[in-house]
This record gives C-alpha cells, structure tokens and sequence, in this order.
C-alpha cells in the first residue's frame, strides 16, 4: 500500500519584515503532515547557496524527509509584505531553484508510494517544474489523494494549468479571492457555493471543494454535504503558512479517517494558532496532532 504524503513544488524563503523565514506551500503542508506522525516527503529545487543549505539543514533538525536536488540557480524567495491585519502580499523571485525541478528517477518512485500529494499553481509557472509536476500526478496510484491547493500568486497561472490541474484532482482548495478568479476563467456562474458545486461536476475526479473565507470561516463542499466552521478570532502576528497548515490538518485527518466535520474542524483550529505564530511552520500543540 502508498503511503507517502508529499509536497511538491516551491521551497523558498518568506522575507518578512522580522527576518526571512523558511517556507513554500508544499515545504508547509509537507511539514505539517509530518507533525502528524504521517510519512512526509517534500519535493522540490534549492540553489548551491547559504539559504539551499540553511533550508536543508533545517528540514534535517525538524526531521522532514524529502527530495531536494541542488542546482545551479539560486534558492527561492519571496518578499512579504503585511497589512494591518497581518494578510501577506506576495513579490516572488523568478527564475530559481524551484523553477528548474527535474523528473528524478527518484522522484517518479516517489510518485509510485504516494498515499497523497499536495501540489499548487506557483511552480507550474516554468515548464521544467510543470513537466515534473504532470508526471508525478500521472505516475500515482488512481486511488490516492491528489490536493491541487491552488494559490493563485501574481500572474504566475494561467487557464491552462488550471485546467489541466483539476483534471487530475480529487481534492481542490481556494480561497474567497481565488474563486472569483477562477469563476471568471471558467465561466462558471452563481454564488461560491455554487461554483464549487460546478466544479465538482465539471471534473470528474474531483469529489471536494475546500473554500476559505479568511476572518469569516470556511467551508468543505462535496457533492452532496456542506460544512462550514467559522473562524475563531485570535491575536493574529501573521498568516503567512495558515492556509497550508489547514490543508495539512485536513487531509491528515481524512486520511485517519476522521469524518469531513471533524477533519475541519481541526484544521480551522490549527489555522488559528498557526496565525498566532511568526512564520509558516511553528511546532503545533499536542493537543492537535494526537490521536
């Protein structure tokens, strides 16, 4: 049986205003996964550089496995910026570590033993990385979880990825901002809950819409049933990580077998402290990751 729970995609440095922090939603989501006592696997590109070292040596201290080639491109960053409210705004480098992923053989045999693979639009941006991306997803078991997180950043996306991404999944997440962009895209019309409802119908292997309000809740949308947890209000230092820590959570629990409500109900929580921390991979309480 699979049974790895990989991320695939950016590694990179969060440059926020208190110092840079390491980060990339799929390094995120990899990380948390971990701290469920599930096999966590992170994939993806870092430079021959002092931050390629430093996030190597950082995924050894916290005990994250993964498959990082070094290249001859720099490390990934990203300089954020935050609002009154702690909401980051994303400035990425181009052409880095993370752009230049190359189908490894080790990477197709990690594609064979996964249980589940979270993956987003951002490192679809260059045709190296997408290339290993599309493969991946090819390669996998039918019957595993393939969680297309969409984080629409920039311009880096495109009607094409989109597409040719929710074709291959089982599990979409976005945010309120996010589905108006791929509302317009797609043409599709009515309310959120109804285009969430559309996109289950339109791609065939998709069976669940994840779709975060920020402040207000979020809900988890299958063909037939709806839940919605609001979001707790807590004293927000950043959200830079919450989304992919709430990903994380969620499909860590569904894979436990914990029921839609209870799995999101969780992840609301671990969402919530998670903005209460610095940074995008804080040690989650005890209280959260035990069984």
């Amino acid at each position: 049986m699979a049974h790895k729970i990989i991320g695939i995609g950016e590694v990179l440095y969060d440059v926020l205003p208190e110092g840079a922090k390491l980060g990339g939603a799929p390094a995120n989501f990899a990380y948390h996964i971990g701290q469920f006592g599930l096999d966590a696997l992170a994939v993806s590109a870092v430079g021959n550089d002092i931050l390629g070292e430093h996030a190597l040596k950082q995924f050894d201290e916290v005990g994250l496995k993964y498959i990082i080639p070094i290249v001859n491109y720099p490390t990934g960053t990203v300089n954020v910026s935050l609002d009154s409210e702690g909401v980051p705004a994303y400035e990425f480098a181009q052409n880095v570590a993370w752009d230049h992923l190359k189908l490894l053989p080790e990477i197709l045999d990690a594609a064979k033993d996964a249980r589940a693979v979270c993956f987003g639009s951002l490192a679809q941006r260059s045709a190296v990385s997408r290339n290993t991306i599309l493969r991946f997803l090819g390669t996998m078991n039918p019957d595993s979880e393939r969680i297309f997180d969409i984080n629409l950043r920039q311009s880096f996306y495109s009607l094409e990825v989109i597409e040719e991404s929710l074709l291959r999944s089982t599990i979409l997440k976005l945010n309120d901002e996010e589905i108006e962009v791929v509302q317009a895209m797609l043409q599709l019309h009515g309310t959120p809950e109804e285009v969430c409802r559309q996109l289950i119908d339109k791609y065939e292997s998709l069976r669940m819409v994840i779709l975060t309000c920020g402040a207000t809740g979020s809900y988890v949308f299958t063909a037939d049933d709806t839940s919605y947890v609001e979001t707790p209000k807590v004293t927000v230092a950043d959200t830079v990580g919450a989304g992919d820590s709430f990903t994380a959570t969620f499909v860590a629990n569904i894979l436990k077998g914990k029921s839609i409500r209870d799995a999101h109900k969780i992840a609301v929580a671990v969402s919530a402290f998670v903005c209460t921390q610095n940074g995008a991979m804080p040690v989650l309480p005890e209280e959260y990751t035990k069984e």
